[in-house]
C-alpha cells in the first residue's frame, strides 16, 4: 500500500479545544474498500472520511469506524469540509457531499461547517424499553419527567433516551455486549442518552456509545445530534434551533458542542443541519503495513 497523508481534525470544538476528531484524507482515489478500512482501523478514531472526485456532487465521501463502512458521520464531514475550505477547495458558502446512500447539501455560516440531514422518523419502542435500560444500567424511574426513549432517524438511527438529572448521564456504566445486540435488533449506529439543559446556554447534554462499530463512546456525533433536535422539537419544545454539548464525561473529556438547525413547514421538519466549528490538529504522513 502506498504512503498516505491523514490529516487529524477536531471537530464541533469549544474556541479551539476539546471536539472529537476525525481522519480525513483527501484525493483519495487509488485504495480499495478493504484498504480504506484497514488505514481506518490503523488510524484508530471513531471515523476516517476519504474525499474523492463525484460525478454529482462537489466531493465523495466515503466514512469507515475502525470495523464499518458507514453511510454518514457528522464530526467527520464537518472535519472534511473545514479541512477542505482550509485548503481552498471551496469557495463559497455552499457545497455537497455524495456518500453510499444519496447526496447531501452542505453550508457555511462564518466559521461552522452545516451538513444537511433527512426527515425525521420515529419509532416508539415500548416492549422493547426495557433492554434499553438494561444496556445503559439504569431503571424506568431513571427517566425523565413525561418523556420516553425513542429510536430516530435522520439517515441514521439512534434511540435517545431521555434521563432525569446530569450526575445520571455522567455515572452511566453501559453495558457494551447489550447495545451491540441491541443495535443490531433495532439497526441502530447506537444509544444517545441525554439530559435537558438547565443553564440557558445548551440545550442538550449527551452521550453517544456505539460498540457495534467500534465505538465505545463519542465526543461529539452530529448524526445523533440532529435526531435529538428532531425528538425535542417534537416532545419537548417546539423551536428550530437546538444546541447539544456533549464528550464532557468521557472517562478522557473533550467537551464539545453540535448546532443544529431545523427547517419547518407548516410545523413540521422537512429537513435539518447540524454543524459546528473545527480544527486541523496535525497531519500524519506514513505506511500503513
Amino acid at each position: 500500500m502506498e504512503q498516505i497523508t491523514v490529516h487529524i481534525v477536531h471537530a464541533f470544538d469549544i474556541n479551539g479545544t476539546g471536539g472529537n476528531p476525525a481522519g480525513v484524507v483527501l484525493n483519495d482515489d487509488t485504495f480499495s474498500a478493504k484498504e480504506k478500512q484497514h488505514i481506518a482501523r490503523k488510524v484508530g478514531l471513531s471515523e476516517t472520511t476519504f474525499i474523492s472526485k463525484s460525478p454529482i456532487s462537489d466531493f465523495k465521501l466515503e466514512f469507515f469506524t475502525p470495523n464499518k463502512q458507514i453511510a454518514h458521520c457528522g464530526h467527520a464531514t464537518v472535519a472534511s469540509f473545514s479541512l477542505l475550505r482550509e485548503k481552498g477547495l471551496i469557495g463559497d458558502d455552499r457545497s455537497s457531499k455524495e456518500t453510499i446512500d444519496g447526496t447531501r447539501n452542505i453550508h457555511f455560516d462564518g466559521d461552522k461547517v452545516f451538513m444537511e440531514q433527512a426527515q425525521p422518523v420515529f419509532t416508539r419502542l415500548e416492549i422493547i424499553e426495557d433492554r434499553v435500560f438494561d444496556a445503559l444500567g439504569i431503571t424506568r424511574k431513571d427517566l425523565a419527567t413525561n418523556l420516553r426513549p425513542m429510536k430516530v432517524s435522520t439517515g441514521n438511527a439512534f434511540v435517545v433516551v431521555p434521563l432525569k438529572s446530569v450526575d445520571l448521564l455522567a455515572s452511566l456504566t453501559p453495558d457494551s455486549n447489550a447495545i451491540i445486540e441491541l443495535s443490531k435488533h433495532l439497526g441502530l449506529v447506537g444509544l444517545y442518552p441525554f439530559v435537558l439543559g438547565d443553564d440557558g446556554r445548551v440545550d442538550a447534554q449527551a452521550r453517544m456509545f456505539a460498540p457495534l462499530y467500534g465505538i465505545p463512546e463519542e465526543a461529539a456525533t452530529g448524526m445523533a445530534a440532529g435526531p435529538l433536535a428532531c425528538y425535542l422539537h417534537s416532545q419537548v419544545q417546539p423551536k428550530d434551533q437546538f444546541v447539544i454539548k456533549q464528550g464532557e464525561f468521557m472517562e478522557v473529556p473533550s467537551p464539545s458542542l453540535i448546532y443544529v438547525q431545523l427547517n419547518l413547514v407548516d410545523g413540521d421538519i422537512n429537513n435539518l443541519f447540524a454543524g459546528g466549528t473545527a480544527y486541523t490538529a496535525k497531519q500524519l504522513d506514513w505506511l500503513p503495513k
